[in-house]
């Protein structure tokens, strides 16, 4: 059985972390390490997690200099042969997700796996904000704004080991620029699964205000001058414009 690392990154979650933990324990599929990497949270998420402590693999808690790095921590710590992320505000949809990622990646041999994302509302997750079909990948893409959802984007841990973890020079986009390397620039293969496999709660680190959206945007274009690869004339309009159908679908 493939072992798979699941690392989520906390500060001051105690609004949400449980239903994130949950999600995770609550999994069909039994190789799993559960890594938490938590900021040295001040209200109880430490409290929380101590409750969950026999089911999770493995517990930080230091002060860090941001999400990007905490992730790195997790990265290095993890002993699986495929590495997911799960933010405190992200869940999985059904106990169902890991047995179905990992029976992907065995029948289609594959470097990656990806699958659909559903932004909801904070207080009521039946509500759904944002409906992101990502669609099947093929090369090229992100030349016309495309990108998976990153919290659904599952990685074999020597793709990291080969490629490299997450940019900390980016403080918003370091997610978009490890996906435009693997995928565009190494040419990693990778396989999607046309189901919603994450449900995240609106107000995160990079879509909170439009400003920071700007900023994204702006961080996307080092992205791709760090990979040596070379945007199309759009690909920085279309990237936001093809998100707005996602509000509608």
């Amino acid at each position: 059985m493939l072992k798979i690392s699941i690392i989520t990154v906390c500060y001051n979650s105690a609004e949400t972390i449980e239903t994130t933990i949950q999600s995770v324990t609550n999994q069909d599929y039994n190789n799993i390490e559960y890594i938490i990497i938590d900021g040295k949270s001040t209200d109880d998420t430490l409290k929380i997690i101590e409750k969950h402590k026999t089911q999770i693999s493995k517990i930080l808690s230091e002060k860090d200099e941001g999400i990007y790095f905490a992730i790195n921590k997790g990265i290095a710590l993890a002993t699986g042969d495929i590495i997911a992320i799960l933010h405190a505000d992200d869940f999985y949809t059904t106990n169902q997700i890991i047995s179905t990622i990992v029976n992907t990646f065995e029948k289609n041999q594959v470097d990656t796996v990806y699958g659909d994302l559903q932004y909801v509302e904070r207080n009521d997750t039946l509500k759904v904000i944002r409906n992101w079909k990502a669609g099947e990948y093929k090369q090229g893409l992100f030349l016309k704004g495309w990108m998976p959802p990153h919290p659904s984007f599952f990685v074999r841990k020597n793709c990291y080991d080969n490629y490299g973890t997450f940019n900390t020079t980016l403080k918003s986009a370091a997610d978009y620029e490890m996906m435009l390397r693997l995928l565009e620039k190494e040419r990693c293969t990778t396989a999607y699964i046309p189901h919603v496999l994450v449900k995240m709660r609106v107000g995160g680190k990079s879509n909170v205000t439009l400003m920071n959206r700007l900023k994204a945007n702006r961080e996307d274009k080092k992205a791709w001058l760090m990979n040596g690869l070379k945007p199309g004339m759009f690909t920085f309009i279309l990237k936001p414009l093809s998100k707005a159908g996602q509000f509608f679908n």
